[in-house]
């Protein structure tokens, strides 16, 4: 089966992301993370490498301030090794893209539950990658 729960791993395409990741050198692990967020922001049409952004996203996540690490099986077996700060808007802009993407991998599932527990996956992740600025005083009150 290609997609088997509602995880940013959880399907054949993340999973084979995850590989490639491994057997890639570590300094060429940052590039096959940001390329495939670039091709996916920048994509026309058909997002084909959705699952793969949100498992990249993931994997940025997870190394930022109350992001979840990624504990699963189907994800890389070796640490990737920390990744550049703006990989975070990038990781952002490419999950905007699929989470309003109607024919994209959430059409996968034909249960409402699994749609609404990937998109609160999607949500989540956003997030941490980008929180909420800061709220600024507008005036200094004593």
């Amino acid at each position: 089966m290609g997609t088997w729960d509602t995880g940013p791993f959880d399907n054949d395409t993340a999973a084979d992301f995850a590989d490639a990741l491994d057997d890639a050198e570590p300094e060429a692990r940052e590039a096959l993370i940001r390329g495939v967020l670039i091709r996916t922001i920048d994509a026309t049409g058909c997002l084909t490498e959705a699952e793969e952004a949100v498992a990249a996203a993931a994997l940025i996540a997870a190394q930022c301030p109350g992001g979840d690490p990624v504990d699963t099986p189907y994800g890389p077996e070796t640490p990737v090794p920390a990744l550049p700060a703006d990989l975070r808007a990038l990781a952002d802009e490419a999950l905007a893209r699929i989470a309003g993407d109607e024919a994209g991998p959430a059409s996968n599932w034909v249960a409402p539950q699994d749609w609404k527990q990937w998109r609160a996956m999607l949500d989540r992740l956003r997030a941490v990658l980008a929180p909420p600025p800061p709220s600024l005083a507008l005036f200094d009150v004593q």
